[in-house]
C-alpha cells in the first residue's frame, strides 16, 4: 500500500557534490513518487515498492563519476497506507511538540 524509502547517493569525488546530487533529483522527477531532499539524503514515497527500486536505480545511474556509493532503506507497508509525514506526526504527538531543533 505504501512504500517509504531513504535514499543516499554519494558521488565519490573531490569538492562539492551538489551538481551530481542535482542530477539525482532530476532523475527522480521521471517517476510516480514523492520525495523530499534533506542535507543527508532523500526520502521517497510510492504506492508500489517496485517504483522505488526503479527510481533509485535511475538516480544512481544519473551520477557521472567513476565511483558512486548508494544505500537504500525501504519500509514496505503492505497492508497499511501511511505517508512519511504521518510517521513524523506520530512522534511529535508523543513529544507534544515539533520534532525539530533549529538552534
Amino acid at each position: 500500500m505504501t512504500a517509504i524509502a531513504e535514499l543516499n547517493i554519494i558521488p565519490v569525488r573531490k569538492g562539492s557534490m551538489s551538481g551530481e546530487i542535482a542530477k539525482v533529483v532530476e532523475a527522480l522527477e521521471a517517476f510516480d513518487i514523492t520525495y523530499e531532499t534533506n542535507p543527508m539524503g532523500t526520502i521517497l514515497e510510492a504506492d508500489d515498492v517496485h517504483e522505488l527500486f526503479t527510481a533509485a536505480e535511475a538516480a544512481h545511474g544519473a551520477v557521472d563519476e567513476d565511483r558512486v556509493i548508494t544505500t537504500l532503506g525501504i519500509d514496505d507497508k503492505r497492508t497499511v497506507h501511511q505517508r512519511a509525514s504521518e510517521k513524523v506526526t506520530a512522534v511529535e504527538d508523543q513529544l507534544g511538540r515539533e520534532a525539530r531543533r533549529d538552534d
